[in-house]
């Protein structure tokens, strides 16, 4: 791990413990040139999993965009950070377990759409509208009667 410091590449771990949400592990670091301590978060990835853009390309799966996405759309929505990651995390759990090492990002975003949906409506449509490319307010509209059709009332949870 490079020194945040100096730039070494030898840094040496002091302490290792898991971090609060059990799926990091949280290392206390320090580097031998310089002497700067330093901590490091660090998930366990049981494989190397790509996602196939529409385009074709395949890219690395990043679950940082992943989050940031989800936040993005949650962003003002009274939810906690807890129920957030493990939305996060399930996903990339499932990710992991499919088998597939290659993703369609329109299963990654349907995953996404169906945790938001349980989760908080408005991010539901936030999320919807960009992934979905809404192009006017009947597209809105017919998100919303979706949401009804499927026994909720348009509300927050």
């Amino acid at each position: 791990m490079r020194c945040p410091y100096c730039g070494s590449q030898d840094s040496q771990v002091k302490d290792s413990r898991p971090a609060e949400d059990g799926a990091t592990i949280r290392r206390r670091r320090v580097c031998p040139d310089c002497g700067g301590r330093f901590t490091t978060f660090e998930r366990v990835q049981l494989r190397e999993l790509f996602v196939l853009k529409k385009s074709g390309r395949r890219v690395p799966f990043d679950r940082d965009k992943l989050a940031r996405s989800v936040e993005v759309a949650l962003r003002k929505r009274p939810v906690e950070p807890e129920r957030v990651e493990r939305l996060v995390s399930g996903i990339v759990r499932r990710l992991e377990q499919s088998g597939d090492q290659d993703i369609a990002s329109e299963a990654i975003g349907e995953m996404v759409m169906d945790g938001l949906k349980q989760l908080d409506d408005v991010a539901f449509v936030r999320f919807a509208s960009v992934y979905r490319d809404f192009r006017d307010a009947r597209d809105f509209g017919d998100l919303i009667d979706e949401l009804a059709a499927s026994g909720r009332d348009g509300e927050a949870s």
